[in-house]
């Protein structure tokens, strides 16, 4: 019966997870119809205002055009009007200069005859007629003013609708994750001179496969794209995975997008846990801070709390009553928070393999501080670096400033400026903990030890502050110098009690 039992449960939890699909589906149908509907008017309204503006273009190229010929019609008209009346002109000097000669030639035997002779001869020299040009200033041919729209015509008459660019294929193999940054390349499944740029979209999530329909991260969009290949810095990998996907688009189209792929994002992440804090620290999130009355206060509304509603004799006295529950043992990993001057804090997420790396800024005019590593087991009374369980770099700005290295109460003073920002890498299976300046890179101090149990983020601060900065990659600039020996050049065996 039992047996029964659970196979229904398995089937109605079959039927439930398939008729969420199919709503699912069902509203993705429906909002489809909605987007045929904008998006045919959208279009529909794009083309005519398409063939608007190039019914525009093609009136304004006529009016260009006509006024152009009219233009030269009239240079042309003047030119020739003003030739001909130059020449009617010329004809009728020229008509004048001949009647008057036929008259002098009848009176010949004129005494003043040889004189009439000689003015008519200066006459016809100085005749406009013998200075005039018989050839006209301009052609009457318009011929270079014609057009011929076949190619035109037939450019249009092909006019089509713009072609949708294909989906691009994102290239798995040439795509990089490394350094926090994620370099993606794609290509198109054939050649397209007319896509204008590309459209990258990306969203993190913890599921491993194919994106799903329904995701809490929103898509990250990047736009303007000019080549396919680009390149995301600066990431915070805060999720094990990251979904991408390409769109190609042209002047007035975007294609469909690719087929989205998912790569992993391995970066070590964790958060600081609250319970294992000193009283005086102050966790959010990842930021602390040292409270000079944190401790107070808190010892403060605990007696109120367990006080309330008894009266404050002796006998019902917390001191003489039974431990309060807030006072017991945390449940979490099984330890206490820290006391005394052990003003630490411990990260969430154990190191027991691989390499894993974090950074931490801190507010220089901290007192005092540290960071690193320690077991679980660090007691609750113990500081950094003062046990076997715990390795750290401590900074003192408390009356004698000092940049040092412990381990089991041995301390080496490092030679270097205290950058304001200090990363930590730690080799599990390599036994190695380095800390680096985290913005040049340069090797502060390296651990060689043997660790045998579990590891923990550990930090201490006192009078000050301090953030910490997680889902960060392993920089490749420490994997070389690591691979190169360069880890290995300091070590705890130069630590000195």
């Amino acid at each position: 019966m039992e047996d029964q039992r659970e196979a229904l449960r398995k089937i109605i939890t079959t039927l439930a997870v398939k008729n969420e699909e199919i709503q699912s589906f069902i509203y993705s149908l429906k909002q489809m119809l909605l987007n045929v509907e904008a998006n045919s008017t959208k279009v529909q309204e794009d083309l005519e205002a398409e063939f608007q503006s190039l019914t525009s273009v093609l009136e304004e190229l006529k009016e260009g055009m006509l006024m152009k010929i009219k233009q030269d019609r009239a240079s042309r008209t003047y030119e020739l009007q003003n030739q001909l009346a130059a020449c009617t002109r010329a004809l009728e000097s020229s008509e004048e200069l001949l009647e008057t000669a036929n008259q002098t030639l009848q009176a010949a035997d004129r005494e003043d005859f040889p004189q009439a002779a000689k003015q008519i001869k200066d006459g016809v020299t100085m005749a406009p007629a013998f200075r005039l040009s018989l050839k006209a200033k301009v052609s009457d041919n318009m011929s270079h003013l014609m057009v011929d729209f076949a190619q035109e015509r037939r450019i249009l008459q092909a006019l089509k609708f713009l072609p949708v660019p294909s989906a691009p294929v994102i290239d798995l193999a040439e795509s990089l994750v490394a350094d926090n940054c994620v370099t993606l390349v794609w290509r198109m499944p054939k050649e397209d001179r007319k896509i204008d740029h590309y459209v990258l979209e990306y969203r993190r999530t913890n599921f491993e496969g194919p994106p799903r329909l329904k995701e809490d991260q929103p898509w990250m969009v990047v736009e303007g794209i000019r080549h396919t290949e680009h390149t995301l810095t600066g990431l915070k990998f805060d999720m094990k995975y990251m979904n991408f996907r390409v769109k190609a688009c042209n002047k007035a189209v975007a294609g469909e997008f690719s087929e989205p792929v998912t790569l992993e994002t391995p970066a070590f992440m964790f958060r600081l846990d609250g319970s294992t804090s000193h009283q005086n620290l102050r966790v959010e999130g990842l930021s602390v801070e040292w409270d000079a009355m944190g401790g107070k206060i808190q010892d403060v509304k605990t007696r109120e709390k367990e006080g309330k509603g008894r009266t404050a004799s002796p006998v019902n006295s917390p001191a003489r009553g039974t431990p309060s529950p807030k006072r017991m043992p945390s449940s979490r990993g099984g330890r206490d928070r820290f006391t005394a001057e052990s003003y630490t804090v411990l990260g969430d997420t154990p190191i027991d393999g691989g390499e894993q790396y974090w950074e931490v800024r801190f507010e220089p005019d901290s007192k005092a501080f540290g960071l690193g590593v320690a077991y679980r087991s660090l007691g609750r009374f113990e500081q950094l670096g003062k046990t076997a369980a715990s390795w750290c770099v401590h900074i003192n700005n408390w009356l004698q400033v000092s940049f040092t290295a412990k381990h089991a109460n041995k301390v080496k003073a490092l030679d270097s400026p205290v950058p304001d920002c200090l990363g930590v890498h730690c080799d599990f299976h390599q036994g190695l903990l380095s800390f680096y300046n985290a913005r040049t890179r340069q090797l502060l101090h390296t651990f060689k030890a043997r660790f045998t149990q579990p590891l923990l983020p550990a930090f201490t601060v006192w009078c000050g502050s301090f953030q910490v900065t997680t889902g960060l990659q392993v920089p490749s600039s420490v994997r070389c110098l690591q691979k190169t020996g360069s880890t290995t050049s300091s070590s705890n065996t130069s630590l000195t009690p």
